[in-house]
């Protein structure tokens, strides 16, 4: 046993879970965006014009997954700090590539494994070869540390501040999905933010409407009660939006 082992922070407390009243609401869901800034804002430009057509509430609901992959996480990070188009409230939700930066940053999962799923576009887009610094230095803890320190500070308050799910009375809006037959209250965490096949499995039984990303789809499409709108912008080019009038839906994209 090591007489002598770094600190780490403890475990974070359960993320917020948000309901909200969206019966007057226009509601613009929006999927991974993996560092795409630019297909960020091109998204942004068309949900503006297509919500002109409309009066009252208008909400953006941010899916999650908001870096890693693909080559702008920072500047991502840095828009959806500011605030958000005039006329809008947006909510932004967690999702599991962002519990995985902060894992990497408190210690709980290794600098290889971060890498090994998007990581690597991460630093890079804060200007940090973390091959580069292994090469000049022998110590992991310092390569580690100089990793760190170019992490803005609010970026990873904004990163801890994510809640994991958004719901209202005939919508769920979330990163991967829901476990079916369990009440919203008394969803594991995990599962809101990495679970497929039971999801997908029994997305006809589910008593409210889920918007989610996590999956990439070619094309959104219907499946039960759930509609995933992760169409892998970091390979394919294209962020999707749902919007959302009362019951009817209609897809934009970037």
């Amino acid at each position: 046993m090591a007489l002598f082992q770094r600190s780490r922070p403890p475990r974070p407390a359960p993320r917020e879970r948000l309901e909200m009243d969206m019966e007057d609401a226009i509601v613009y869901a929006v999927g991974d965006v993996h560092g795409c800034y630019k297909e960020l804002l091109s998204l942004e430009q068309n949900v503006q014009r297509d919500a002109q057509q409309f009066s009252g509430r208008k909400i953006i609901v941010m899916l999650g997954d908001y870096i890693d992959r693909g080559p702008q996480s920072a500047r991502v990070l840095d828009h959806l700090l500011a605030a958000p188009p005039q006329g809008f409230l947006r909510v932004c939700l967690a999702g599991n590539h962002e519990v995985a930066m902060l894992n990497y940053l408190d210690g709980y999962l290794s600098r290889d494994r971060w890498l090994a799923v998007g990581g690597l576009e991460t630093l890079f887009s804060y200007g940090v070869d973390p091959a580069r610094l292994a090469s000049l230095y022998a110590s992991s803890d310092e390569v580690d540390r100089r990793v760190k320190e170019v992490i803005p500070a609010s970026h990873i308050d904004f990163l801890r501040s994510l809640p994991v799910l958004l719901c209202s009375d005939k919508f769920v809006f979330v990163h991967a999905g829901i476990r079916p037959g369990i009440d919203l209250v008394a969803q594991d965490e995990q599962d809101l933010l990495n679970i497929r096949d039971e999801f997908f499995n029994a997305a006809h039984l589910l008593d409210r409407f889920v918007v989610h990303g996590h999956t990439p789809v070619d094309i959104p499409r219907l499946d039960g009660r759930r509609l995933g709108i992760d169409t892998g912008a970091f390979q394919s080019g294209r962020l999707t939006a749902l919007r959302i009038v009362g019951k009817f839906g209609k897809l934009i994209f970037s």
